[in-house]
């Protein structure tokens, strides 16, 4: 991994929120589940800013959905992680459970 592709935190999020949507990932859905799950208020700005610097790195891939009614006939921009975004987003989580290791974090490993 060269040095310039390590995640942030809010990328690493944003990654794990797609994951978990499945083909439901777009700005709105991405925004609530990193909400709910990690209780952190975000804006859809900020999702979506960076939904398009994960996607100049490869790390997601986004296809225009199918317009709606509800949204005044505009398609939802749809997102899913690539390869080499599950492989960044699981060498991001091994190198901060490494660096916990033996802290006594809440949620770490002894």
């Amino acid at each position: 991994m060269a040095k310039g592709d390590f995640l942030g935190e809010f990328e690493q999020l944003v990654l794990m929120a797609v994951l978990r949507l499945g083909g439901d990932a777009y700005g709105m859905t991405v925004r609530r589940e990193i909400e709910v799950r990690a209780g952190r208020e975000v804006t859809v700005g900020a999702v979506y800013a960076t939904l398009d610097r994960l996607e100049s790195k490869g790390y997601v891939h986004s296809k225009e959905g199918e317009a709606t009614a509800e949204r005044g006939g505009r398609a939802k921009r749809l997102f899913e992680v690539t390869g080499a975004g599950q492989a960044a987003l699981e060498t991001a989580v091994a190198a901060l459970q490494r660096m916990s290791k033996g802290l006594g974090l809440a949620g770490g490993r002894a």
